[in-house]
């Protein structure tokens, strides 16, 4: 990697938050390759689609990395966002993110989303999916979250994906509502509801 192309990848990794309380605030996040956060624009189309759904309701980012979802949900008012992690650097970086700005209502946990998803069972409203494009882990993330009882009845799912592969087989009772193309990434938004409605 050439000088430039290194001091380029430093400056990219931080990201501001769009709206609410923490509006303009700059996240840094760590240079893991993995961590492919939510660009500015895509957050803010997406959190224009939630709309008032944010205020007061309950949150998982499931593959959290730099946090961007969850920190831009607590932000608008979310009351609690869980945060799962697996990189422990991220999640150090997460949580002195949370402790710096007073945040009330986050909780990050590290570990990988499937071993979270086998623990007990509690109702989100909103869930943010953005696993690693290649890690073909979206279906059975899906299937756990629907089957374990992980979503509340109208709860809405936010699930990035290679915009080449599209989305893959999902839940019956998901239904796309929004859907979206920025670049290489596609991005939807899909509401649960009642399977064959």
């Amino acid at each position: 990697m050439k000088k430039t192309d290194t001091a380029r990848a430093g400056q990219s990794r931080v990201l501001r938050i769009i709206g609410g309380t923490w509006r303009g605030r700059r996240l840094r996040f760590p240079p893991q390759e993995a961590i492919r956060p939510t660009p500015d624009r895509i957050r803010e189309t997406l959190f224009n689609w939630l709309g008032p759904r944010v205020v007061g309701a309950r949150c998982l980012d499931l593959f959290a990395g730099s946090g961007a979802l969850g920190l831009e949900a607590l932000s608008r008012g979310a009351a609690q966002v869980t945060f799962i992690e697996r990189d422990a650097i991220a999640v150090r970086e997460l949580r002195a993110r949370l402790a710096e700005w007073g945040a009330v209502g986050g909780q990050v946990e590290h570990t990988e989303a499937m071993r979270f998803l086998g623990g007990s069972a509690m109702p989100f409203e909103i869930v943010f999916l953005d696993p690693p494009f290649d890690s073909g882990l979206l279906p059975g993330i899906a299937a756990l979250l629907e089957d374990k009882h992980w979503l509340s009845a109208n709860a809405l799912i936010y699930v990035e994906t290679d915009a080449g592969s599209g989305l893959p087989a999902l839940p019956g009772t998901w239904a796309v509502t929004r859907a979206k193309q920025a670049g290489a990434v596609g991005y939807h938004l899909l509401t649960r509801g009642e399977a064959g409605a």
